[in-house]
């Protein structure tokens, strides 16, 4: 074998995917093997690190393997489209506005000295922010 090429175990090893999942992503289309040796799929290495990396990145980001996958094989090459990207990083900035905002409320809570929660106006703050963010999920 070739040191540009590597075999589904050996990309396994190197990504730290399951043999199981780099087969699922090839069905999914989002990885191709460049043929096979033995019963062994075979990987042009730079390729399928790339794309992996690739793959990894939009799953970070909430991207779905669909979403991907169009970002991936678009007809001319790889296609992030940046609008896309702008309204995952916002959607992440409120994600990370509503966890900070829980991380104060139990910070809040965990240190109040207030024998009785229900007394204390910033637990009673916290509790009407959260039921404010529940409403807002509906």
């Amino acid at each position: 074998m070739m040191n540009d090429e590597l075999d589904i175990s050996q990309v396994s090893q190197l990504s730290g995917l399951a043999p199981s999942t780099l087969r699922y992503y090839e069905e999914k289309g989002l990885i191709k093997p460049i043929g096979r040796k033995g019963l062994k799929r075979i990987y042009h290495s730079k390729s399928v690190m790339t794309r992996l990396a690739l793959i990894s990145m939009g799953q970070q980001a909430k991207f779905s393997l669909d979403e991907i996958g169009k970002m991936l094989n678009h007809k001319d090459g790889l296609n992030i489209e940046r609008a896309s990207l702008m309204t995952k990083a916002d959607e992440i900035e409120k994600t990370i506005t509503s966890l900070t905002v829980l991380k104060d409320g139990i910070l809040h809570i965990a240190n109040c000295p207030e024998e009785n929660h229900l007394l204390c106006p910033n637990f009673q703050k916290i509790m009407e922010t959260s039921l404010k963010m529940n409403r807002k999920k509906t």
